[in-house]
This record gives C-alpha cells, sequence and structure tokens, in this order.
C-alpha cells in the first residue's frame, strides 16, 4: 500500500479515538489501536499508538488538569513505573499470542473486579492503586491497552469523569512515554504521523462538544463499556493468533 493509502486509514481510528478519551478519559489505545495494528502491523502499530498517547495526553491533561487526583497518580505511577520494564522484557520473550489472551483476562478480571463493590474495595485503597498502576503499565506495553485496569481503579473508587479523565491523563503519558522509550519509535513515513496528529487536533475539538453535553451515569457505563470491550479485543487478538 502506498504511502498516501496508509494514511487516509490512519487518520479515521485515531479521530474516533481522541474524540473518545476526551470524553471519556480512554480512548485511543481501545477504539483506535486495534485498527492501527491490522494498518501498520503489531510492533509499528502499537508503538505508533503510544507516541500518539503522548500527545494526546498532553493536550487533555492541559484542558483538564484542575481534577487530577495527584495521590492517586502518584500510586498508580508508582505500580506502573515497576511494571512496564518488566512488560518490556516479557514482551522479547514470550510469543505474542498466549501473551495477548494472559493480559486480556488480566484486564477483564480487573473490571469484573470492581463491579462488585465488597472486592471492589480492595482496588480502593494504597495496596489496589499500586496493583492497578502496575497492571496498566504492564498491559499498556505488551498489549497497547493500559485503560482497562485504570478504570477499574476509578469504578472502585466511584471517581466522577471530571477526576477520572484528567488523572488517567496523568498515569497514560507516563506510560506512554516509557513504554516509547523501551520499544523505539515505529519507522513510519511523515504523511502517516501528519495524519495521526491531525486526527487528534480535531477529536479533541469535537471530543469537548461531546463531553458537554454527556450525563455523570452515561459517561461512567462508557467507560465500563471501553474497559469491556478493550479487554475482550486484547484476548480475541491473542486467540487468533495463537
Amino acid at each position: 500500500m502506498s504511502a498516501a493509502g496508509t494514511a487516509a486509514l490512519v487518520v479515521g481510528p485515531v479521530l474516533l479515538g481522541a474524540i473518545t478519551q476526551r470524553t471519556t478519559g480512554l480512548g485511543l489505545a481501545l477504539v483506535g489501536g486495534p485498527f492501527l495494528v491490522a494498518i501498520l502491523g503489531p510492533r509499528d502499530g502499537v508503538s505508533f499508538g503510544n507516541a500518539l498517547q503522548v500527545v494526546l495526553c498532553v493536550i487533555v491533561l492541559v484542558r483538564t488538569h484542575r481534577g487530577v487526583d495527584g495521590r492517586a497518580a502518584g500510586l498508580l505511577l508508582a505500580g506502573a513505573v515497576v511494571a512496564v520494564p518488566l512488560g518490556a522484557l516479557v514482551v522479547d520473550a514470550l510469543p505474542e499470542g498466549p501473551l495477548l489472551v494472559v493480559v486480556g483476562l488480566l484486564a477483564l478480571a480487573a473490571v469484573a473486579l470492581s463491579l462488585v463493590p465488597r472486592l471492589g474495595a480492595w482496588l480502593d485503597g494504597t495496596p489496589g492503586a499500586l496493583t492497578a498502576g502496575a497492571v496498566a503499565g504492564f498491559v499498556n506495553v505488551t498489549a497497547g491497552v493500559g485503560g482497562p485496569a485504570l478504570s477499574a481503579f476509578a469504578l472502585a473508587r466511584r471517581w466522577s469523569i471530571e477526576v477520572f479523565v484528567p488523572t488517567a491523563q496523568v498515569v497514560l503519558l507516563v506510560i506512554n512515554l516509557v513504554a516509547l522509550v523501551s520499544k523505539g519509535a515505529p519507522s513510519l513515513g511523515g504523511a502517516v504521523w501528519l495524519t495521526g496528529l491531525a486526527g487528534i487536533a480535531v477529536g479533541v475539538v469535537l471530543g469537548d462538544v461531546v463531553h458537554r453535553r454527556l450525563s455523570a451515569e452515561t459517561a461512567r457505563k462508557a467507560v465500563i463499556v471501553l474497559a469491556l470491550v478493550g479487554a475482550v479485543a486484547t484476548v480475541v487478538r491473542g486467540l487468533t493468533v495463537l
């Protein structure tokens, strides 16, 4: 496929992912990630997604930073920073299929746990924050989808969308930066980068409009659905390459 054709295919998934991430705190990796992998291949697709998430997280954070829960973000990052390098080592050591199935099931279990009040309460404490951060970092570097673990923690804490969106951006920004440094930047043409960045810019603007019209309950349901879809999609992706 030509460079122009590849660039044209990239813009749609990135645009939709950026709208969703500005609206709910998650989206680019969950909505756009599978398409980027299909278009660019596993290694470049995940790395390109990591790079775009760094840019997107910065933009969204600038617009929403007043809602950040600093203590929670620090605990989540403490867990993530330990797990990301481990995840990078595991990627090189294990076959892709089984690895994706395991991390997808891990993310799915975290979301399911958060939806059971008595069990999810454990995630609300310091050990839960450290664990959620570690799972998010590990899953992000191995499969490109750290969002479900963050969603589980947010649901357990009963965060509003105004707190979850900026706090998630802080964590996703750091773990995507670390993942990008660990694996290296993708080798892609300038047209692909330009269309990706354009998709982010337009998506954030449209996401602002959607966010203002979204009720708290609808936003909570959207976060749950996105987290579950991301986890299940990771398992399915792994099963297809077993």
